[in-house]
C-alpha cells in the first residue's frame, strides 16, 4: 500500500474487503513511516459508514520485541497479527476495558528457522499500551494519551449501531 493521500483509501480498503457493517476499525501498519517494533508508528481509524464519521489514532500493531521460537506450545515464537480482516468485540483484556478477539485470527510467529503462521484465539486484543513502550506481546496497542478517547469513541459507535462485533481491517503500508 502506498502512503495514503487523503482518506479515499479507507473507502477502497472497505470495498475490497467487502465490509457491510456500519462501524468498523481500519489499521495501517507502518502508517507513519518505516514499520518498527516497540513504537507507535501505525494508525487506527474508527469508521462509521452510515454517517461518514472517521476518527484517527496513533497505534502499534506489532509486538514490542522479537522472540524467536518454534511450534505451538511454550516454545512458540512471538505473534504478530497478519494483515487481513478480523472480527473483534468489546471486552476486557487482563481485567481492563479493551476490545477482544471475537473469532480466530491468523498470526505470524517469529521463527527460529523462519517465520510461520498460526491460527486461533490467542488474546490478540486491542488495548491501552504503555507510557514508555507499547506493552504488546502481539496485541494492537495505543498510547495512554489517546487510549481513552479511542475506547470511548469505539464503545459509543458499536453500542449505537447495536453490533455484536465489528470488523477490523489490518493493512500493511
Amino acid at each position: 500500500m502506498k502512503k495514503p493521500n487523503g482518506l479515499n483509501w479507507i473507502s477502497k480498503a472497505i470495498k475490497s474487503h467487502k465490509v457491510t457493517q456500519d462501524v468498523l476499525l481500519v489499521g495501517v501498519r507502518g502508517f507513519y513511516g518505516k514499520n518498527k517494533r516497540g513504537i507507535y508508528d501505525d494508525g487506527l481509524f474508527w469508521v462509521n459508514q452510515k454517517t461518514g464519521f472517521i476518527a484517527s489514532y496513533n497505534a502499534n500493531t506489532d509486538p514490542s520485541y522479537v522472540r524467536k521460537g518454534s511450534g505451538y506450545g511454550k516454545l512458540k515464537g512471538m505473534a504478530k497479527l497478519k494483515a487481513g480482516i478480523w472480527k473483534y468485540k468489546i471486552g476486557p483484556h487482563n481485567g481492563y476495558p479493551a476490545f477482544r478477539q471475537f473469532a480466530d485470527v491468523i498470526v505470524i510467529r517469529d521463527g527460529a528457522n523462519g517465520d510461520y503462521s498460526d491460527k486461533g484465539m490467542f488474546g490478540i486484543n486491542i488495548h491501552r499500551g504503555g507510557t514508555n513502550g507499547t506493552s504488546s506481546l502481539g496485541c494492537q496497542t495505543l498510547p495512554v494519551s489517546q487510549w481513552f478517547d479511542f475506547k470511548e469513541t469505539g464503545y459509543k459507535l458499536i453500542k449505537d449501531s447495536k453490533q455484536i462485533y465489528f470488523d477490523y481491517i489490518l493493512l500493511d503500508a
